[in-house]
């Protein structure tokens, strides 16, 4: 199959993507394509299992092929597993990546959950490996915390994952013996994809487990705000607001006892000046600490609107947040399309059933590639001569003092 011109290169259905087939070809066509990339994950070139792995992915995060990839769940399941095993790095990656997709095709089930049974103890191996590549570790953890999300139906498991997760992260916690700053290590990204992961499952955590969990890290965390990492920073900031926001849920009159003290960190991160830290860190951590600590201090939290197709959904509380951009994160530009069509996410986001459109309907809402690209063309023009009106303002302004 290696030789087939048809499949010699499975990189170009990640370049094209799905649209050039639902533009030129047909279903029969996608899923011709699919079988030929799932043959091409036993290639014996790395590069192309890789590759092959890389498209199905692309593929799945893109067009729902429930009915086809139940068919085929097993071969999947036994491919993803065999690539996370014996190959590399970036083999890996690709492999836990597609694990990710696949699930959230399945969505909660047996199938999801048998899923999880075979590919759980390889993707637990792989995080706790110290040998393993950092890059794959971390791409594994945050596979291992959506498949568990969806997946997961024995309590004691989800505990399980929680714990392997937390016995990572936690190693970024302040020490006694420390500095006031956390410096950063080539396992900060790592520890970053734990804490998330961490998070996500904390969300669908029974109210005891919660409420253990936050006695456990509510003192603890704040000191990853003092990390050097600006993502370490962010996520800490976030997990911390999502936590208030569930300890909050539990009891209205929930009291933190060193309230002051994190408040005060937080409006420093929210206002950060430092000379040391890079323009786009400072802009980005300030918007983000500013929502944080309104959350924090006044319970509230700046709503979000999320438009696809014809509906749209508004973000209004930071679980629902966080479990937008972790399936964000997964499908990437497909995230709008599983939406509209997906019912397990529906499901979690309270959407109700798909809304079903006819034809004429989905064709006035489809922007061809030309079109996009004349709009993007304008709004460039638009900016540059913005900017160059402020140039010319500033330059008067300095020539007149």
């Amino acid at each position: 199959m290696s030789h087939c011109s048809g499949y010699s290169d499975p990189s170009s259905f990640a370049e094209d993507g799905p649209e050039v087939l639902d533009e030129e070809g047909t279903q029969e066509d996608l899923e011709y394509k699919l079988k030929g990339f799932i043959d091409l994950t036993l290639d014996k070139s790395a590069k192309t299992r890789q590759a092959a792995l890389e498209s199905i992915k692309n593929a799945l995060a893109s067009k729902m092929l429930y009915e086809f990839i139940l068919e085929r769940r097993m071969t999947l399941t036994d491919s993803i597993e065999r690539c996370l095993k014996k190959g590399k790095s970036d083999e890996q990656r690709a492999a836990a990546a597609l694990a990710s997709v696949l699930c959230i095709q399945l969505g909660p089930g047996i199938e999801s959950e048998e899923v999880l049974k075979t590919l759980g103890p390889i993707l637990k191996k792989i995080i706790c490996d110290g040998t393993a590549s950092i890059q794959a570790r971390q791409t594994c953890a945050a596979c291992f915390g959506v498949c568990c999300f969806i997946a997961t139906d024995d309590i004691t498991e989800l505990y399980s994952t929680l714990e392997c997760l937390e016995s990572i992260f936690t190693k970024s916690y302040l020490k006694e013996k420390d500095t006031n700053v956390i410096c950063s290590t080539p396992n900060t990204v790592l520890h970053i994809s734990c804490l998330l992961a961490w998070t996500l499952l904390l969300t669908i955590c029974p109210i005891n487990e919660v409420k253990k969990k936050l006695e456990m890290h509510f003192h603890k965390l704040p000191s990853l705000l003092s990390s050097d990492d600006v993502n370490m920073r962010i996520a800490a900031g976030e997990s911390l607001a999502l936590m208030f926001e569930l300890a909050r849920g539990m009891e209205s009159d929930f009291f933190y006892e060193d309230m002051e003290s994190l408040t005060q960190m937080l409006r420093a991160l929210a206002t950060d000046g430092n000379k040391h830290r890079a323009k786009v860190d400072k802009r980005k951590q300030r918007s983000v600490f500013r929502d944080i600590l309104r959350a924090v201090e006044e319970r509230d939290f700046p709503t979000e609107t999320v438009k696809f197709g014809p509906e749209r959904m508004y973000i209004d509380c930071w679980v629902k947040k966080h479990t937008y951009d972790t399936f964000k994160e997964v499908l990437g530009s497909g995230m709008q399309y599983h939406l509209q069509s997906n019912e397990f996410l529906r499901n979690v986001f309270e959407l109700g059933p798909p809304v079903m459109l006819d034809a004429a309907t989905l064709k006035t809402m489809k922007i061809s590639r030309f079109e996009r690209h004349l709009y993007n063309s304008a709004a460039f023009k638009a900016r540059t001569k913005a900017r160059s009106k402020c140039r010319d303002k500033r330059a008067d302004v300095g020539e007149f003092f």
